[in-house]
């Protein structure tokens, strides 16, 4: 197998992509419309984008564009806008066999890659066995825990055998496929795909300008240019698109509203499954204590969380399946009930102390909450979070921490933390709280281990028809309950303002996933854009 060599260390999967998220503040002094309108990428056929911070790796295998991305690399199977699957690089969806153990590919004729080279089995073969190799830390590898073997077949023929079924592995197979040779890269310019667009041009921190490539296999794009330019502050990003310095922005819902009356602008809001929640670690002395969970779950107010922190641009959350889902249970759901928390702590013995703050047999009720500097939603949140919870008696200290600084404190120390994904409960649950997972980069930070939700999960990645997930999953969410290894509180919705009149085709009806900085937003289908503003 081959060795990653990741400049930034172990990578996160969900969480460290969060560093693309949206968060919330305006920017007081920019001027409403601006020059918008003006055609600051010069021709339609290229787009300027203001995304927030950048992927720590734009390698597929180090868990880049995890769902499918349709620019630079591609997989097997692609998801569509209705979120089921599509043949991607595969010829068609796979032959399945009837034990559900062996999985059949066979790969499109003519793809070559943009460096020249014909895609071929091996190259499927060798991006699959560095996802799974343990050397590289893969997040990708959570959701190949049934791989047993990938094999070449013949030059277009590759067969996945599973060591049990796995009811989600089809979605599974959108890890974008690498070059044989290829398979270590790190810096995009060295990531080699197949996908419609390749990389042009990068700057660290700055910039990402992709191209249309000329020799793709399938419809050309219309747009064939695209710049993603790195900003993490808000208010840039919405000073940006106001002066027509680019032409589209992710930004937090308190920036939409300069936006939201101008017709040169389109403003869209994307339903999505991305929660945000609290992690308790299990060894802290605080965290781990059964009753401080039980009062965050049922003390913590979610709708006015929503409301303040959110802007209102979410809804609740109590568990990591989003309601939608048919493995979805309401087990987790609870009325915010204050009183009933503060008499929960009285009597698993949490006095409260003269400043307010309760204290157990020496140990004060008090944690703290990291978050990552710079996401002022997440700070939003944390804030909010202290001051429900002082009203419970529970001292919270929100810090805003570097990812690097957050990673190693996890196992102490509490986390807002975001992710979740709308196409499939066992690849939303499986990385979050199997043990196998526990301190596995960003998957399963907080170390919970149980038995119980360890058999639940494996049943349900092994089921194979919908009435048994549903019953395995229903297990998940009842062990959730009782151990509350999470808070969970809310779904995060996503905004995005993109210069109108001028292309179209990206308003399309996606819930997204937590992911959606480069691939995510308006820009999903960017190779689908036209340029006729319809």
């Amino acid at each position: 197998m081959r060795t990653l060599r990741n400049k930034t260390g172990v990578l996160a999967s969900s969480a460290v992509v969060a560093g693309l998220v949206l968060v919330g503040c305006t920017d007081p002094t920019a001027t409403p419309g601006g020059d918008a309108g003006a055609q600051s990428s010069g021709e339609v056929s290229e787009v300027l984008i203001a995304t927030g911070g950048e992927p720590d790796s734009f390698n597929p295998v180090l868990g880049y564009a995890r769902w499918g991305d349709g620019k630079v690399v591609e997989g097997l199977i692609r998801l569509g806008v209705d979120l089921e699957p599509e043949a991607g690089l595969a010829a068609d969806l796979p032959e399945v066999s009837d034990d559900g153990l062996t999985y059949d590919f066979t790969l499109r004729e003519g793809v070559r890659f943009h460096d020249g080279q014909p895609l071929r089995a091996e190259d499927v073969v060798a991006t699959y066995e560095a996802a799974l190799d343990p050397s590289n830390a893969s997040p990708v590898a959570a959701d190949l825990t049934a791989l047993d073997t990938v094999e070449a077949v013949d030059d277009l023929a590759v067969r996945f055998t599973l060591e049990h079924p796995q009811s989600a592995f089809v979605t599974a197979t959108t890890l974008g496929i690498l070059p044989a040779d290829a398979v270590d890269a790190t810096s995009p310019q060295d990531v080699v795909g197949t996908g419609p667009y390749e990389v042009e041009s990068y700057r660290a921190g700055e910039r990402l300008t992709l191209t249309s490539h000329p020799d793709y296999w399938g419809t050309q794009p219309e747009v064939t240019s695209a710049t993603f330019l790195f900003v993490d502050d808000d208010a840039a990003r919405a000073a940006r698109l106001a002066s027509g310095e680019v032409d589209a922005a992710l930004l937090p819902t308190q920036a939409l509203g300069r936006f939201a009356e101008d017709p040169a602008f389109d403003v869209l809001r994307r339903d999505t499954a991305d929660f945000r929640a609290l992690v308790l670690p299990e060894e802290g002395p605080v965290s781990g204590d059964p009753a401080i969970r039980a009062a965050l779950h049922t003390g913590l107010d979610r709708e006015a969380l929503v409301e303040g922190a959110l802007a209102g641009a979410g809804r609740p959350a109590f568990g990591p399946i989003p309601p939608e889902a048919p493995e979805y249970s309401d087990v987790l759901e609870v009325e915010a009930d204050p009183r009933a928390a503060e008499q929960a702590l009285d009597e698993a013995g949490w006095v409260v102390g003269s400043d307010g703050i309760r204290v157990q047999d020496g140990q004060r009720a008090s944690l703290t909450l990291m978050y990552p500097a710079g996401d002022t939603l997440r700070q939003n949140i944390a804030l909010e979070v202290q001051a429900q919870a002082a009203e419970l008696g529970i001292e919270v200290e929100p810090e805003g921490l570097s990812w690097e600084a957050i990673e190693p404190r996890m196992a102490t120390d509490a986390l807002v933390y975001g992710t979740g994904n709308p196409y499939n409960a066992d690849l939303s649950t499986y990385p979050l709280f199997h043990s196998s997972r526990a301190f596995q980069g960003f998957d399963n930070p907080g170390g919970y281990s149980s038995p119980e939700m360890d058999a639940a999960l494996e049943e349900g990645r092994a089921a194979q028809e919908e009435a048994a997930q549903v019953a395995a999953y229903a297990r998940v969410q009842e062990q959730l309950a009782q151990d509350l290894p999470w808070v969970f509180l809310a779904y995060v919705e996503h905004d995005y303002v993109i210069r109108a009149d001028t292309w179209s085709g990206y308003d399309v009806p996606l819930v997204e996933p937590h992911e959606h900085g480069l691939q995510g937003g308006p820009w999903w289908n960017l190779p689908a854009w036209t340029t006729d503003p319809g």
